[in-house]
């Protein structure tokens, strides 16, 4: 019991200091930061874009490792398998939110929603790629036969997280290249400290999310079980009912 509200208070902190963060951030980012002199306004999307496409990285590297963790032996485990589906859920949500805030701001700045940019359409199909790793998660199988082919697709699907990070490196792209870690152009300092607030306080969002979506899976699995139990039950009950009838 301890140990069962020790993690509901870290996971309730973490939660009211997404609140507090979020908010910060839409002060900052809305109002405190000054509008960019070529993208106006509009350079407010950044604040989520950014972190958004940073925090995608981030939970399909957990899914990764997680994967990895689970196919060797030594360190196999179900916590990892459940871990890799709860951060690979939230990967593919904040890649969608990178998607959608990426084509509202390339609206105004390159008059189209879309075009077929190598850094775009890399991250489209990161996207689907783990759409449908999760798809395969849902496939009615043994559990560790589930657990070993879902790893596999993780593994597979990553690859495409340093192809769409380089790839304005790559190729000749109309993503502009890698602006907060070579400061080039400069970033004035209130926007920068927007944009790293942002990062922190998605970050915050993504463990805070995970944490409950890998309880959800543990409460998913213990429901699964209990059907199974209650479905033997029925059978065993049904035979035993059949021989006392047999003549």
């Amino acid at each position: 019991m301890r140990s069962l509200s020790t993690s509901t208070t870290v996971t309730r902190g973490l939660g009211i200091l997404t609140l507090v963060g979020a908010g910060a951030l839409v002060l900052f980012g809305l109002v405190l930061s000054p509008a960019d002199e070529v993208q106006k306004d509009s350079v407010r999307l950044m604040y989520v874009h950014v972190p958004a496409a940073v925090t995608a990285y981030l939970a399909f590297g957990v899914t990764a490792l997680g994967s990895a963790l689970w196919l060797w032996r030594r360190t196999r485990s179900l916590f990892w398998d459940r871990l890799a589906g709860a951060s690979a859920e939230l990967g593919v949500l904040f890649t969608g939110l990178c998607l959608l805030t990426g084509m509202l701001w390339g609206r105004p700045t390159w008059g189209v929603y879309w075009t077929w940019d190598a850094r775009l359409t890399s991250t489209a199909l990161l996207f689907v790629l783990f759409l449908g790793y999760l798809a395969l998660r849902r496939v009615q199988a043994d559990p560790e036969v589930r657990a070993r082919r879902s790893a596999i697709a993780a593994l597979i699907a990553f690859v495409d997280v340093p192809v769409v990070h380089y790839a304005v490196d790559w190729w000749r792209t109309l993503h502009q290249g890698s602006t907060v870690s070579t400061l080039d152009p400069k970033i004035d300092d209130l926007m920068l400290f927007s944009l790293m607030l942002g990062m922190v306080v998605f970050a915050l969002a993504y463990a805070w999310l995970v944490t409950h979506r890998y309880r959800l899976a543990q409460l998913e699995e213990m429901v699964d079980g209990r059907r199974l139990e209650l479905a033997i039950e029925e059978r065993r009950a049904e035979a035993e009912l059949v021989v006392g009838t047999a003549p």
